[in-house]
Formats: structure tokens, sequence, C-alpha cells
């Protein structure tokens, strides 16, 4: 029990990093920024150099990945003020599956954004499709506090098939009685790889649900996450931290089913 509430200590620091608490991690050159699209809806007015994504040099990968619901490249990245926590495992930590650690804890698996910085991930072997219900997870490290409210920090998503043209969902990060409609970030991930929670399944694994259906869109390689600028900011782990993004509804870059 005393190293359970030690942990969940940790945690609440991770995630509410506005009491300017520093967590001892390294932090990263904050400009480096590449990104998938040309032109004004390619991300933030302050995003650095455009790179078309189909270019060799357009992203950071882990290698050579399996067959899996889940991002397999970062093809553009911009930290805001106050991130740093999960830099150091990057860009590993937020490809692959989520880590969740349950609705009272949240976890440590995580990549903060900072304030207003974004990410655009994008999915090479396993595309999100229009399908029934939801088609993608975002996984944060949302948890509920003690007393039952839940602690959010949230992110836009957006959402592209060929990186230049990008769908935008509703969002309303100043709603928190509403639950912060439209936005990542806003309930607990419980599924991990060890405790056998699929990530895939909307209504066990956690973490937020997106229809393509709602912003029009019929495919999507790419999902760009922006932190909304009204989250908890402080030392290195400010803002939205991102776990991971799974694909529910998929089909084949070459149109086949998995």
């Amino acid at each position: 029990m005393r190293s359970l509430l030690a942990l969940s200590a940790l945690l609440a620091l991770c995630a509410c990093a506005g009491d300017g608490e520093n967590l001892p991690l390294p932090q990263e050159d904050a400009g480096a920024s590449v990104d998938a699209g040309t032109g004004s809806d390619a991300g933030p007015d302050d995003a650095g150099t455009q790179v078309d994504a189909g270019t060799d040099d357009a992203g950071v990968d882990a290698g050579v990945r399996p067959v899996d619901p889940f991002a397999d490249r970062v093809t553009a990245y911009e930290f805001g003020d106050q991130a740093g926590f999960g830099q150091d495992r990057f860009p590993d930590v937020v490809l692959g599956p989520p880590v969740g650690a349950g609705q009272n804890t949240g976890s440590l698996d995580v990549l903060s954004l900072g304030r207003g910085g974004f990410i655009t991930l994008e999915f090479t072997d396993l595309l999100a499709v229009d399908g029934p219900g939801v088609d993608l997870l975002v996984f944060e490290n949302a948890f509920q506090k003690y007393g039952g409210d839940i602690f959010a920090e949230t992110a836009r998503v957006s959402v592209s098939d060929d990186g230049a043209t990008w769908y935008d969902f509703a969002c309303d990060p100043s709603d928190k009685d509403g639950g912060f409609p439209g936005c990542a970030g806003t309930h607990p991930v419980h599924s991990a790889p060890d405790n056998g929670i699929s990530p895939t399944d909307p209504t066990v694994a956690g973490g937020d649900g997106f229809d393509l259906a709602d912003v029009g869109l019929s495919r999507a390689r790419f999902v760009r996450l922006t932190d909304t600028g009204l989250n908890s900011y402080g030392g290195t782990s400010g803002g939205f931290d991102l776990d991971a993004v799974a694909v529910v509804n998929g089909q084949l870059p070459d149109g086949g089913l998995p």
C-alpha cells in the first residue's frame, strides 16, 4: 500500500506539473520541428520547416515494425514550453501499444507536449478507415483523483489521408463540466501489454474514441495531436501527455483487410 501511494504521488506530479516541480529528465531542443503537410492547415503557425511526409527523411521511426494497429512513425513535432518528459525515449514512447495504469493511477509511459506543442503520427501498415462506431483511439494518462473527478489534460485531434489536407475534430477544452467534449486526454487508459485488455476495443481499452464519419473522412494515414494550451504547465511534464494511438477499424495500404 505504501509503495502504491508513492507511485500515485509520482504520477500526480507527472500529470499535474503546474506546481512547478521539475522531473529529472533531459530537456531537448523545443524548437525542432518538421511537418507532414504544407500551408496554413499543416499545423500551428510557428510549426517551423515544412517537409513532405512522403520523403524518406520526413519523420522519425523506431526501425522495422510488425504489422499492428499502432502508430509507426513520427512525421512532425514541436514541443511547447514545459515539455521534456519522455523525450529520452522518443520516438518509441509514442509508438506501439498503450501502457495504461488504470482508473486511479495514470501512466509514466508518455511524452509531454508542453504548452501548445504538437505531434503528427503516421500509420504505415494499417490505416484507419471509417467503419462502425469508433475508428481511432487516442491514449493519454488521465486518471481519477481522490474524490472522483478525472484529472484531464486535453489535445485537439486532426486526421489526414495524404498529409496535406487536414480534418479537425470539434473540441471544447474549456467545458470541464461537460467532460471536454471532442478532445483527447479525458479518459483513463485501461489497456496495457501485459494485462490482457484489448487496446482496440473501445468498450474496455479506455482512452478517447474518434469516428472518422464525424469529419467526413473515409480513411486516415496521419493523426495530429495539439495541446490545447489550457492544461497544467510547469517543470518538464506540462500539457497533454501522449501514450499511444490505435486503429480500431483498419485497412491495409493496398485496400485489403488485415
